[in-house]
């Protein structure tokens, strides 16, 4: 059985669905149970979705404040990005970048 990384659950949509999905616990509605595998197929359904339907590009510039290595996951953070898209400049204060293997430590 393949294991998608959580990282999804964090973004806006992730932490709406996790919202959710504590107030159907909470209300009777769901066990914890069926909530841990709709997160699960959320991890995989996100997962996919982004490697094989989103083929929009971009560059960005910025000053690198902090970066790490551990477990085979880099971070960066980024200070005053600026984002380039085909169309559009997107500006921020500040962007963390996760940057993990395609697939897991010990997955086939």
């Amino acid at each position: 059985m393949t294991q998608y990384y959580e990282l999804y659950r964090r973004s806006t949509l992730g932490m709406a669905l996790t919202d959710s999905l504590d107030e159907l616990i909470q209300s009777g509605h769901m066990n914890p149970q069926l909530a841990m595998k709709v997160l699960v197929q959320f991890d995989k359904s996100i997962t996919e979705a982004l490697s094989s339907k989103v083929r929009s590009r971009a560059t960005f510039k910025g000053h690198l404040d902090t970066y790490r290595f551990c477990d085979d996951v880099w971070t960066f953070i980024i200070e005053n990005p600026t984002f380039r898209f085909e169309h559009d400049t997107v500006l921020a204060d500040k962007v963390k970048i996760v940057a993990c293997n395609a697939k897991k430590p010990g997955d086939a």
